[in-house]
């Protein structure tokens, strides 16, 4: 048997330097600059100016060097590169081969995210861009670069956590003061007072109290917007079109009665800062009586009411008579037609959706508005013969369930006992991070306890909705008597707003007027 060959190692010099210390004379390497202040504050716009000069002065003074660009973000955060539109432009011309060296003052300028970091810095070293982090005096294509970069962005990134968890506190230590910050120029009919507080605007409000005016008199969000862009009404933000979303904000936002609800909205974690709405899942705040209001209480809770009633209907609206009248026979409700659309003759009239259609059809009668109208004036009529006692019925009824004082004790009652569970929670969770604990019993602790914090949630939450559903039966109540008190037994669209919940019609043509207090009459 032949002697096995021994392998000879033959070493093969490095022709290329991995760092910038001996970069080749031959090919200037091409270098950009990367500056970011995460505020808008003055001083950081100093510090910012600062940077972009730095860095300019910096790269030319290497005869080794030509300057690439300066790229450069103003006023956004570190914890995330999706809106950083700077540092988005360098990263994609380095890919596209522009860059060869990037230069910046350290890591937490570049990310504070430990993931966007490391991602981007492998990124770049696939296609041979380096990034030196002077403060750190770390070039990412040294064999320890990674490491550090690893470690030095995980301290960013956990700064951004404890900065963050402050800032929170802060917030919700000034809300709880009844304290805020609003962006004023988007606020229709409102400007900032010399205290910080919202200051009516006369102007602006008399466009949010025909906005409200417009919507109990049966038009749509859709419709109203589409109003008052043909007229050329600015929006709250300025712009020339509305949108139904537009409308819906402003007949929604209890600012226009004087109060105010703070954290509707809340940051899903510090890394993505995504805001979505809160329906309960972090504490709010309510003021009442915080401001001056435009709408009256009572108006805005019949427009809630309004609301809901459409959406519990789907009727979407479109006059007063929408969604209000229905038919006795299948139980559908009756929709507008125009006849004689073209010529002189041209009306309106009302009758059952289903009425042609199928086999059976329904008997119920087709009716014009007038006849509406003088029925609801009948209507008028007869109650005006036992105003005083039916004035003196709703009353009592009014205060019957307007007295919430129980649920009130008892919803205080839940949010204590909501408390001392959070507590337990909070304190669970420190013990568990301090001491070496059974996790299986820690878990099974945990749920129960979540369990229980989660069914306090939802009862408080019912409770809620039970004193707001209260609330807005005595304001129904207490409008439908003013009407009482104030009608002069003739047909106005106030009138029937507040007064009639719906209309229900029979093949005989009689009409059984259903009340918003409750109560119903034969026409």
């Amino acid at each position: 048997m032949e002697a096995a060959i021994k392998p000879k190692v033959r070493i093969i010099a490095p022709t290329k330097a991995r760092t910038t210390a001996a970069a080749p004379k031959s090919a200037k390497r091409r270098v950009a600059g990367y500056a970011r202040v995460s505020t808008d504050l003055e001083e950081q716009q100093t510090s910012y100016a600062a940077q972009v000069d730095y860095y300019t002065t910096f790269i030319r003074a290497r005869p080794d060097w030509t300057l690439v660009h300066i790229y450069t973000d103003e006023g956004v955060t570190g914890t995330s590169t999706k809106h950083r539109e700077g540092f988005n432009e360098m990263v994609k011309d380095a890919l596209d081969g522009k860059i060869d060296l990037i230069v910046t003052k350290s890591v937490s300028r570049f990310a504070r995210n430990t993931v966007d970091s490391l991602t981007t810095i492998r990124k770049l070293k696939e296609r041979g861009c380096e990034v030196y982090f002077e403060k750190e005096s770390i070039w990412t294509f040294d064999a320890k670069g990674e490491l550090l970069i690893t470690i030095m962005s995980s301290l960013a990134q956990e700064e951004s956590r404890s900065i963050s968890e402050n800032v929170r506190w802060g917030i919700r230590k000034k809300y709880s003061d009844g304290r805020y910050s609003l962006n004023y120029k988007h606020f229709l009919g409102f400007d900032k007072g010399p205290d910080g507080k919202l200051v009516v605007n006369p102007e602006q409000a008399k466009i949010v109290e025909r906005i409200y005016g417009m919507f109990l008199s049966g038009s749509t969000p859709f419709q109203i917007a589409r109003i008052l862009t043909d007229e050329g009404i600015p929006t709250p933000a300025g712009k020339k079109k509305w949108s139904d979303t537009t409308v819906r904000r402003v007949l929604q936002n209890e600012s226009y009665i004087g109060d105010k609800l703070l954290q509707k909205t809340y940051s899903v974690d510090f890394l993505s800062k995504d805001r979505i709405k809160n329906h309960g899942e972090v504490q709010q705040y309510y003021i009442e009586n915080d401001h001056e209001g435009i709408i009256p209480r009572e108006t805005f809770n019949r427009v809630q009411a309004e609301f809901e009633r459409r959406k519990s209907l789907h009727a979407t609206g479109g006059t007063i008579f929408s969604g209000r009248i229905y038919c006795g026979q299948c139980g559908q409700i009756y929709g507008s037609k125009i006849w004689h659309s073209t010529d002189r003759h041209r009306r309106v009239v009302w009758h059952c959706n289903d009425k042609f259609k199928g086999d059976s059809k329904c008997e119920t009668p087709t009716l014009t508005e007038g006849r509406i109208k003088e029925a609801f004036e009948h209507i008028l009529q007869k109650m005006a013969l036992d105003r005083t006692e039916m004035i003196q019925n709703l009353q009592e009824v009014q205060q019957e369930i307007g007295d919430v004082s129980e649920l009130e004790s008892e919803k205080v009652r839940l949010q204590g006992d909501r408390d001392a569970i959070s507590d337990m929670l909070q304190q669970a969770i420190r013990q568990n991070a301090s001491v070496a604990l059974d996790q299986e019993e820690y878990n099974d602790r945990y749920d129960k306890l979540a369990k229980e914090d989660a069914e306090l949630v939802a009862e408080i939450a019912r409770l809620d909705r039970v004193i707001v559903e209260k609330h807005r039966n005595v304001d129904r109540i207490r409008l439908f008597i003013r009407g009482l008190m104030t009608s002069k037994e003739v047909f106005s669209e106030e009138l029937w707003c507040t007064m009639v919940e719906k209309v229900t019609v029979f093949p005989d043509g009689k009409m059984v007027f259903t009340l918003t207090c409750g109560t119903d009459i034969e026409e």
